[in-house]
């Protein structure tokens, strides 16, 4: 590696907005780590709640970073994927609803 690309190499990974990136992309990863324990902890597979959140909060950052950088296929997938995450939420809520109704509102 010449000093050139390195130099060029820091000078982009130093960037705010590559930093945002990354940081969105980590997020994202986040969610596969917390899943994986949940499911170890209950030896089957399990999708926390706080899988859908940081589903949505890793997608709102790299959405955001991928409008920065002008990335119409990036941009997409991830507006398409919150609403997803969201209609995944959704059905949660009513599932822990119906599993739990507020006193007073049992049919």
């Amino acid at each position: 590696m010449t000093p050139d690309s390195l130099h060029l190499l820091l000078a982009t990974l130093l960037n705010p907005w590559v930093i945002i990136g990354f940081f969105g992309q980590f997020v994202f990863f986040l969610r596969f780590i917390v899943q994986w324990i949940v499911s170890e902890k209950n030896e089957r597979v399990v999708v926390p709640l706080s899988f859908w959140y940081l589903s949505i909060a890793g997608s709102i950052i790299i959405l955001i970073y991928s409008i920065h950088i002008r990335d119409i296929v990036f941009s997409t997938a991830q507006v398409a994927s919150l609403f997803i995450y969201g209609r995944n939420l959704r059905f949660e809520a009513k599932l822990r609803k119906a599993k739990h109704p507020l006193p007073g509102t049992e049919a």
